[in-house]
């Protein structure tokens, strides 16, 4: 099966072991070398069956680059490569939205079998094409709307990143905790709350088209100022 393999990666060795294997697979690449780079190529606008990313980027967390790909539109499930292999680690990585992760060094065989795997649901998967029409900035962590461009905390960044990446899905409370601290912090109900003021106030400062909804006792939805209703 050939695939469209989008990898995220700054070590030039790692990196020519990775697309030199992929090609002999027959595998398309397309190659970032930094998060802001990735942002830019490997967006929606480029159809991808798989995307690779190293968790330690020079400019950006791989997590953070992944939750802004897919609050982008970017439907292609995510591979992390980390040199950190600690259990949390891998649930950061599962709550930032990944689908498989890899801890270095790893076997380039067993990464090409995860990587087919991973392309072969991909495609069995429906592309969404509702976006969240916010564009994130994982290297600044900033958000830009319709009006300007606001910068947000990093813990900002990933609670409203964890939501727009499933715009017009309910996002568990659960799910947005794991994504914005991904060391496993334990956080009150008031640091949340108030986290998720901030968040609401810098998208309006923004001229964001969406809000973020509490769904009581669950979670959060991003949803289009046109779809709320009026009590």
């Amino acid at each position: 099966m050939r695939l469209s393999v989008g990898v995220c990666e700054d070590d030039p060795a790692v990196r020519k072991v990775l697309r030199a294997a992929l090609a002999r697979d027959g595998h398309d690449v397309v190659v970032a070398h930094t998060g802001g780079e990735a942002i830019r190529i490997l967006g929606p606008g480029t159809r991808l069956d798989v995307i690779v990313v190293d968790i330690g980027l020079p400019d950006a967390d791989g997590r953070d680059v992944c939750q802004a790909l897919k609050a982008a539109g970017q439907g292609a499930p995510v591979l992390f490569l980390t040199a950190l292999g600690a259990t949390h680690e891998r649930l950061a990585g599962f709550g930032a939205g990944g689908d498989d992760y890899v801890a270095k060094p790893f076997e380039i065989k067993e990464l090409l079998a995860r990587i087919t795997v991973l392309g072969r649901r991909g495609r069995q998967l429906t592309n969404r094409d509702e976006t969240s029409g916010l564009v994130l900035d994982p290297a600044g962590h900033g958000l830009r709307g319709k009006d300007r461009a606001v910068l947000l905390s990093p813990t900002e960044f990933r609670m409203l990143a964890a939501i727009a990446a499933c715009p017009g899905e309910v996002v568990r409370r659960r799910s947005v905790i794991a994504a914005a601290w991904p060391d496993g912090a334990i956080v009150s109900d008031n640091t949340v709350d108030a986290l998720m003021r901030r968040v609401r106030a810098k998208m309006t400062e923004a001229g964001a088209t969406a809000i973020i909804e509490t769904v009581r006792g669950v979670g959060y939805r991003l949803i289009a100022h046109d779809d709320v209703h009026a009590p």
